[in-house]
This record gives C-alpha cells, sequence and structure tokens, in this order.
C-alpha cells in the first residue's frame, strides 16, 4: 500500500514542481516563525482512530487549544468528506455522533464537502484540553489483497497547528502506512509514519501545520478484517448531467415518442389542410384553362402559401391597371414608371383593393414609383392585414393565417428557451439534463411548424386546385391558336397572376410575335418611343422588382 501511495504521488508532485507556475511552499523555518507569531494556535491535536469490524472509524480526539491572552469562547474545525475518486464520481465521508467533553458544546454543519463542527464554553484564556469524539463512515475501501484505511484525521483549521498526532488500529497487523500533508488531496507526504506495537498500530506524524492545511493518514490492513466499503457520489460534470444510461435513456424514448405525437398530433388536428370540396371546384371551360371565379391575383397569392407577399400587393397593382382603375407609364430612359388614376367607379373593389388604391394616389392622380419608396409602407401593412381578413371571409380559412403561424412560433420561441433554462437547471442538479433536449427540439419543432399551421378548410383546398391547375397552364405559356388581339387581352388578363406565380416570363411569351396587328402598346401599359411587345416580359420584370421594392423597401420575390 505504501509504494502504491508513492508511485501515485510521485507524478503529481512532478506536475506541482514543474507545471503551471505557483506560489513556493515555506520553508520549514519560515512555519515555525508563523506558527510561534500566532495569537491562537492549536498546540496539540492528537486523534486516536480505532476501525471496528463493520468499517466504521471510532476517532478520539484530544485538542490542547491556546487561546491567547485575549480568551476566547470555543473554536471551528472542519472534517474533509468528499474527495476526487474519478472523472465520473467523488468519494464520501459522513461524521456522526460527534460529542464534546463538558463544559463545551458542539454543533456540526454538513456541506458539499465539509462538515464544520463548532465547539462552544466559557471564555477562558491560554492553553485548554478539549476532547471530542465521533464516528467516520466510508474510510474502508476493500483492495484486490487487502483493505486500505483512508482518512483526513487533522485539519480544517483556522489557526496554526504546532503538532498534530494520529494513531490507528483494526486489532490486526497492519501492512504497511502512508500519510500525506499539506493542501486538502495532497499528494506530498507528511513528516512522520510508522506502525509500533508488532505492526498493529500506526503512527502519524506532522508539525507546524499553517491554517486550512490537512493531514491524511493511510494504512494497508489484510482482507476481511472489516466489512466496510467505500461511499460515492456522482460528480456534477457536464459529461455526468448528459449521461445515457437504461434509465435517461428510457425516459428520453418515451418523452421523445410522446413529443413527436404530439407535434404530429397538433399538425393533423390544426395544421392539416381539410379535404377539398367538391361542391366548391371551379367548372373547367371549353378550353380546358381559367382561373377560378371571381378570384383576384393577391387571394391567390394569399391562398397558396397562407402569407400576403410583397409580390401578391405587387400583383393586385397590376390587376387594377388590367381591370381599367389605373394606366401604366414606362418613361423614357429614366428607369421609371408613372401611375395614373383613370376614371371609374370603385364600387366593386374589395376591402383590400380599397385600401391599396387609395395608397397609391394619396399625393393626387399620378405617382412615380421612384417617390413611393419608403412612403407606403404604412399601407402595406393595412393591405396585408385586409388581404388576410379577406381569406378568412370567403371561407378559406377558419383563422386568420398569419394569426395562426404567429401563435404557433411565438409558442416554440416561449418554450425553446424556458427548455434551455431547465436543462441547464437539470444539468446542476441532476445527471437528466438529456431529458431536457427533448423539451428543446420540441419548442425549436413549434418554431418550424409554426408557418405549416394554417390550415385551408375544404372550401379553401378545392380553390387551391383549381389555382395549382390553372398556374400550370400559365407554365406551359401557350396560346398559339389564339388570334393577336384576343391573345393580348388574354395576356393582360392573366398577367397578375403570372406576377403571383412568378411566371412572367413564359406567359410573356404569348405576346412577343402578336404583331402590328396587335398593337405595340397594351391598354393599361404604354411603353416609351421604338417600344413594342417583344420588350415586354423584360419591361414588365424590372416594372415588378422595382414595384416591390417600392413599396416594401425590401427583396420583393419569395424563394
Amino acid at each position: 500500500m505504501l509504494g502504491r501511495s508513492r508511485l501515485l504521488a510521485a507524478p503529481l508532485l512532478l506536475l506541482a514542481l514543474f507545471g503551471a507556475p505557483a506560489q513556493a511552499a515555506p520553508s520549514t523555518s519560515d512555519r515555525a516563525a508563523r506558527v510561534a507569531a500566532a495569537g491562537e494556535k492549536v498546540t496539540l491535536d492528537r486523534v486516536e482512530l480505532t476501525a471496528r469490524p463493520d468499517g466504521v472509524l471510532q476517532a478520539t480526539e484530544t485538542i490542547t487549544y491556546d487561546f491567547g491572552a485575549d480568551g476566547g469562547t470555543g473554536f471551528e474545525r472542519a472534517f474533509v468528506t468528499r474527495i476526487h475518486d474519478t472523472e465520473e464520481r467523488d468519494r464520501t465521508f459522513k461524521v456522526v455522533d460527534i460529542r464534546v467533553t463538558e463544559p463545551y458544546t458542539v454543533t456540526a454543519r454538513t456541506g458539499s464537502d465539509r462538515t464544520v463542527v463548532k465547539v462552544k464554553g466559557p471564555k477562558a484564556s491560554g492553553p485548554q484540553t478539549i476532547g471530542l469524539t465521533y464516528q467516520v463512515q466510508g474510510a474502508i475501501l476493500p483492495l484486490r489483497q487487502g483493505q486500505e484505511l483512508r482518512w483526513t484525521a487533522v485539519g480544517g483549521w483556522n489557526v496554526p497547528v504546532v503538532e498534530a498526532a494520529v494513531t490507528a488500529e483494526a486489532g490486526v497487523t497492519i501492512r504497511n502506512v502512508n500519510c500525506f500533508a499539506g493542501a486538502a488531496e495532497s499528494v506530498i507526504g507528511c513528516a512522520e509514519f510508522s506502525t509500533a506495537n508488532k505492526h498493529r498500530r500506526a503512527r502519524f506524524g506532522q508539525q507546524n501545520m499553517l491554517p486550512d492545511e490537512y493531514l491524511t493518514v493511510v494504512a494497508g490492513l489484510p482482507a476481511g478484517t472489516t466489512t466496510g466499503l467505500p461511499t460515492y457520489a456522482e460528480r456534477k460534470t457536464l459529461k455526468a448531467a448528459f449521461t445515457v444510461n437504461a434509465a435517461t435513456g428510457g425516459a428520453l424514448a418515451a418523452l421523445f415518442v410522446l413529443l413527436v405525437g404530439g407535434v404530429f398530433g397538433l399538425y393533423l388536428l390544426r395544421g392539416r389542410d381539410k379535404r377539398a370540396d367538391a361542391r366548391h371546384r371551379s367548372p373547367v371551360g371549353e378550353d380546358g384553362f381559367q382561373p377560378p371565379n371571381g378570384i383576384r391575383p393577391g387571394q391567390v397569392g394569399t391562398l397558396i402559401d397562407e402569407q400576403a407577399d410583397v409580390i401578391d400587393v405587387t400583383a393586385s397593382i397590376i390587376d387594377l391597371a388590367v381591370r381599367g382603375y389605373l394606366l401604366v407609364e414606362e418613361d423614357e430612359g429614366r428607369g421609371d414608371w408613372t401611375l395614373r388614376r383613370l376614371k371609374r367607379p370603385i364600387s366593386d373593389l374589395l376591402p383590400y383593393e380599397q385600401i391599396l388604391y387609395d395608397g397609391l394616389f394619396v399625393a393626387g392622380d399620378t405617382t412615380k414609383l421612384s417617390m413611393l419608396g419608403g412612403t407606403f409602407s404604412t399601407k402595406l401593412s393595412q393591405v396585408r392585414r385586409a388581404l388576410y381578413e379577406d381569406v378568412v371571409k370567403q371561407g378559406w380559412f377558419a383563422r386568420r393565417p398569419d394569426a395562426v403561424r404567429t401563435r404557433w412560433t411565438l409558442a416554440g420561441y416561449i418554450l425553446t428557451p424556458l427548455s434551455v433554462v431547465g436543462t441547464v437547471v437539470l444539468a446542476v442538479t441532476t445527471n437528466l439534463a438529456i431529458i431536457g433536449l427533448a423539451l428543446i427540439a420540441f419548442g425549436l419543432a413549434l418554431v418550424f411548424l409554426g408557418k405549416h399551421m394554417p390550415a385551408k378548410t375544404g372550401k379553401g383546398s378545392a380553390v387551391l386546385a383549381d389555382t395549382l391547375a390553372f398556374r400550370t397552364y400559365l407554365q406551359q405559356g401557350k396560346a398559339d391558336d389564339v388570334p393577336d388581339r384576343q391573345r393580348i387581352a388574354l395576356f393582360s388578363r392573366f398577367l397578375p397572376y403570372a406576377v403571383v406565380f412568378d411566371l412572367v416570363g413564359p406567359w410573356a411569351k404569348t405576346v412577343e410575335t402578336a404583331g402590328i396587328e396587335g398593337g405595340d402598346n397594351l391598354y393599361w401599359y404604354e411603353g416609351p418611343a421604338e417600344w413594342d411587345l417583344s420588350k415586354f416580359a423584360e419591361s414588365m420584370r424590372v416594372f415588378t422588382y422595382t414595384l416591390s421594392g417600392a413599396i416594401s423597401q425590401s427583396r420583393p420575390f419569395r424563394h
């Protein structure tokens, strides 16, 4: 046992000597001088340890305490009750049944790694002798060929100790001994250790111990001397906090199944679109295509992705032009456009269109796109709110999509940090922190799932099915069998929908070859000189981009 302890001490001692710079230990003479100069001190701390057959140490401690000339009424002494064992656990000890000789009284306070004993009595000066008795549990460690008795017998004083003396016996031959002195869990050997009484008693000694220094004694005993076993406590480390074992793994799996099932159930109950109601399907025209009856481009865009995007508002402006409420004029070589209000009754405008129309012409009957930048954001918010209210009024959604999306996303944003805090608390107090990861994942799932929670009604799903069929036709961009003038009218009518679907390029091909007979301008769009319909696709692309940017000051297209 002695050799084993010294082998352990050697590398640690080298690390202490040649590792990170540290304050040099006081010399023997310095220690003696500091102890002698102290007003209060322990002149002798004598501890007698007896290992019982059950492994409990019976301790008798005789303390000669010098209260100095000013005198005192008591002292405190701390026992080390927790030491490092492995990365995953610490070894623990328990000090119980503490008693003191009269006229003194004793109280004990147990902390995370210390048990502090406070002795109180009548005021006295000079050296006084006080006796303590107590029992130590957990001091015996079974080894392959024996047992080890280990206990920090002396220390935890806030005054220096002139001399410490410890004896240990167990009624058997003691095989080997060792001791360590200095800071808690020091690996520096003590001054004296030996055996006596035919190797049946171990003796240890140390002189001039400074405050908060300790003397740990070790004795090797034959196998079977006691039935004592050590006690351990898991270390509160990050690795231990997230340990996966049968208990935590099972709890995590059960919680994961519960939460995943909950998320899936929420989506099925609240987020999945209802099956399309055939009663609300639009009849297919003779030519095989047409937009759903009476549905405006802005409504289409909001229905498809459940968001009232800037591009939906842009398409609504173009739709107002196509329907004769305003004229779009492309300025010559300036990269700007003029919107001109036309005299037409506005009674058939939907609420969101009325807000949009009024917002475009606040300053008069004409508006430059370049003048809208930064001034239209308030109206844009109003238009988007009105669009959300409109799709509910149409019966396509039971609740406003933006409100549903915000509610679920906000729940995720609230739950996620709370779960992080809960995980930290679990990591500090238990080894179940891994369970908190499931809650964090659930919160993040709500954040992600929130955008998918708006659910269409049966009527909304039916209209969506018709809308997607119409998009397929626009994507093909085929109208070759339609006469030029009719083709231009058809193109104009469907262009706002193409803007919503981001299909302006393919759809513009339907009028590129309309020719002179079809005219060089549209009834709702006037280009500059030398402009014809072959340039319309590029003009409309730039116009749409510029218009979206002007009303929102942000990138207009969805990704």
